[in-house]
């Protein structure tokens, strides 16, 4: 798992999709970032990132919410496993965004982050 989030963050950082911070490569979660979260309700009303924005990828609202979210801003996405953040990833990047990292799974995006998960 760790070497997952490893890779998640040496790509991001290559590619200048993430910001990292310099105390032990924690993804930056200023107020200024849009975190979101594409997993499905009753997902994340079981668990979800403190102050996460609830957009259900399976339900459709990632690819209907794009023309609404701001390219300029900075967003990190996550999901249960990973998967369904990297398809919203990609949707988002098609679209022109270009400020986006994948945090992969809740648990996964809360270490990265040091966002506490609201249960």
């Amino acid at each position: 798992m760790r070497r997952v989030l490893a890779a998640v963050i040496a790509a991001s950082a290559l590619l200048g999709l993430g910001a990292c911070s310099d105390d032990g490569g924690k993804v930056d979660a200023s107020e200024d970032v849009i975190v979101l979260d594409v997993r499905t309700p009753s997902e994340f009303a079981a668990g979800h990132l403190e102050g996460a924005q609830l957009v259900d990828f399976n339900a459709g609202e990632v690819a209907s919410a794009i023309p609404e979210l701001d390219p300029e801003a900075e967003y990190l996405v996550y999901c249960r496993s990973g998967n369904r953040s990297s398809q919203a990833t990609a949707l988002m990047e098609q679209a022109g965004f270009t400020n986006i990292t994948n945090l992969g799974s809740l648990e996964e995006a809360s270490e990265a982050t040091g966002i506490e998960i609201v249960r």
